[in-house]
């Protein structure tokens, strides 16, 4: 019997240094990113849940076949449009050899990462919510409300900050359940470093970083890849920021990956995926900067602007100040 427990205890002991030494590598590997061990299985916790749902369980077998025939075969390190799987809804492949270069080259192809858990896997849409600039539009309350805040707007001052808070907690969704893992913090954050990802910052009076979002420019082509809002229309005025700068750096188009109220209410139409990779294919490879980006207006002329009549310019190439860390007022 003392053998027993002996042993028993022994394993256990073992198999605890194990998971704390994991827990360490990663930690080390995730740097600034490092989220704690608690996130991680609430992380894992609620994403299986999610993929649980009756709107999702019905694509969860095809999901896991179609991932682990891909494992066997060593993986998909950039996915192929001729390749996707209908069920779950254009799949491309488990990422392998993940890292900023193929990121690019894949949104090239119109391809995403995404994952709550797990490795992470590539994905496009049959039908993509996109943004021809001409077309942005700004409600009524909007244009008021940016011509009286005080708030002021900025490009790449504080991207890790702001992936940060779009991974953090959001009305309507559990803190926790995010696609905006350690991993792809990782990668955006070199991405930016390199000059393709940037961000938009939105401060109010007390220099308080309040709102913001992220995205990844691909030739004339942006990406929005998330935003947040720690106070009422903050990101829709950092977006009205971004969007007014597009049209005038001669971007055609931004995407926004899957339907949403607010998008809807800017100006994003469902467009085939078709027609978005042809899209791409004449815009996607087009000369665009690699430097920090630089807000040219204030948010007082933003809101007089219309998009069907913007001016092209030639975009900035200041690289990014230095500056002090920035306040972040806590969520809700």
């Amino acid at each position: 019997m003392g053998t027993a427990i002996l042993v028993a205890g022994t394993v256990v002991l073992a198999a605890g240094s194990m998971v704390a030494a994991l827990l360490l590598l990663r930690a080390r590997r995730d740097g600034k990113f490092a989220e704690s061990p608690a996130f991680t299985v609430q992380r894992w916790t609620l994403g299986t849940l999610y993929s649980l749902r009756p709107v999702r369980i019905a694509d969860l077998p095809d999901l896991l076949w179609h991932s682990a025939v891909d494992i066997v075969r060593g993986g998909t390190r950039v996915p192929d449009p001729a390749c996707i799987k209908a069920c779950p809804d254009s799949f491309g492949g488990v990422a392998r050899d993940v890292s900023p270069a193929t990121v690019l080259a894949a949104a090239e192809r119109g391809f995403f990462p995404w994952c709550h858990f797990g490795p992470l896997k590539w994905w496009t849409r049959e039908q993509r919510m996109v943004l021809a600039t001409a077309d942005f539009r700004m409600t009524k309350n909007l244009r008021r409300i940016m011509r009286k805040a005080p708030h002021r707007v900025t490009f790449d001052q504080a991207f890790d900050d702001v992936i940060r808070c779009c991974a953090g907690r959001r009305k309507n969704r559990l803190y926790g359940l995010t696609w905006i893992t350690p991993t792809i913090m990782r990668l955006y954050s070199e991405l930016h470093r390199q000059g393709h990802a940037h961000s938009f910052e939105v401060w109010n009076a007390d220099g308080v970083l309040v709102g913001g979002g992220y995205g990844l420019s691909v030739g004339r082509v942006f990406f929005t890849e998330s935003q947040f809002s720690h106070e009422s229309n903050a990101s829709k005025m950092g977006f009205a920021t971004l969007m007014y700068h597009l049209a005038r750096w001669g971007y055609v188009a931004n995407d926004g990956k899957d339907p949403t109220p607010t998008l809807e209410e800017a100006g994003f139409r469902l467009m085939p995926r078709r027609a978005f990779e042809a899209v791409l294919e004449e815009h996607g490879t087009a000369s665009a900067p690699t430097r920090a980006w630089t807000v040219s207006a204030p948010l007082s002329e933003i809101a007089e602007w219309d998009a069907s009549s913007a001016k092209t310019e030639t975009p900035p190439q200041k690289p990014a100040q230095p500056r002090r860390p920035p306040r972040i007022k806590s969520a809700a």
